[in-house]
C-alpha cells in the first residue's frame, strides 16, 4: 500500500484547491483509482471527483475506471458510497432503471452499449446487495467475473461488510439460513475461519449467527448548548 499512500498526500492537495475540478489532473486521479483497485485501498473522496469531472467532461469519460470506482463503492456497504456515485454516473453511460432488465446482452449489440455494459452489470450486481438478494449476488457474481480483473480483495471485502452477508430477520439476531448460499465460493475450511475471526457460532447445523442486535446497541449521547442570552428570553417569558 505504499504507492497508494504516496498518491493520497498529492491528491489531497489537488482536491483542496482550485484544480480540484480541473480536468488536466483527471489522469493523475484515474491512475489513484487503478491503484486503489490494485493495493486494496480506499479514498471516496477522490473517486467522486472523478465522477465530477466526468459530467463536467463527457468526452473524457472512461468506462473502467467508472467500473472500478463503482465495485470499491460495493465494498463499503452498508454507507451510501455506492449510491452516491451512482447518482453521479449519466444515464447515457449505463445507468437507467435497473428493475427493467438483467444486464446480460448479445455480442451483436452497439459498440456504445457494449462499452457500457460492465457498468450495468455493476450496478444490478449493487442492487441485488443492497436488497439483501445475497444468493443471487453471488452466483451473478461468478457468472460475470472478468469485472473483477484488477481489483484485489473484492469478495472478502463484501463479506465483512456488517460482518458478513445476512438476513435481517427483523428480530435481535442476523444469521445465514443456508451458509453455502451466501458467502459464494467460500469453503467450509475459511467458513471456519470466518466464523472464528468474527465471532460468528453455529447454533444448529446449516444456521450461522452473525450477530445478536441486542449486543450492538450503542448509546448516543444529545448535548444541547444554550447560551445566556437565550435562556434570558426564555425566564423572561
Amino acid at each position: 500500500m505504499a504507492l497508494f499512500e504516496q498518491m493520497r498526500a498529492n491528491v489531497g492537495k489537488l482536491l483542496r484547491g482550485i484544480d480540484r475540478y480541473n480536468p488536466e489532473n483527471l489522469a493523475t486521479l484515474e491512475r489513484y483509482v487503478e491503484t486503489q483497485a490494485k493495493e486494496n485501498a480506499y479514498d471516496l473522496e477522490a473517486n467522486l471527483a472523478v465522477l465530477k469531472l466526468y459530467q463536467f467532461n463527457p468526452a473524457f469519460f472512461q468506462t473502467g475506471v467508472t467500473a472500478q470506482i463503482l465495485l470499491k463503492a460495493l465494498t463499503n456497504l452498508p454507507h451510501t458510497d455506492f449510491t452516491l456515485c451512482k447518482c453521479m454516473i449519466d444515464q447515457a453511460h449505463g445507468a437507467p432503471p435497473l428493475s427493467l432488465f438483467y444486464p446480460k446482452f448479445s455480442l451483436d449489440l452497439p459498440k456504445t452499449q457494449q462499452e457500457e455494459r460492465p457498468i450495468r452489470q455493476i450496478l444490478y450486481l449493487g442492487e441485488l446487495l443492497e436488497t439483501c438478494h445475497f444468493q443471487s449476488f453471488w452466483q451473478a457474481l461468478d457468472e460475470n467475473m472478468e469485472l473483477l480483473e484488477g481489483i484485489t480483495g473484492f469478495e472478502d471485502s463484501v463479506r465483512k461488510c456488517e460482518g458478513g452477508p445476512g438476513e435481517d430477520l427483523g428480530g435481535s439476531e442476523r444469521v445465514w439460513g443456508d451458509p453455502g448460499g451466501f458467502q459464494g465460493s467460500l469453503g467450509e475450511s475459511q467458513l471456519r475461519v470466518w466464523m472464528s475471526k468474527y465471532g460468528w457460532t453455529e447454533p444448529e447445523p446449516g444456521r450461522i449467527l452473525i450477530s445478536n442486535q441486542e449486543e450492538n446497541i450503542k448509546p448516543k449521547n444529545i448535548v444541547e448548548k444554550i447560551d445566556f442570552d437565550s435562556g434570558l428570553g426564555v425566564l423572561g417569558g
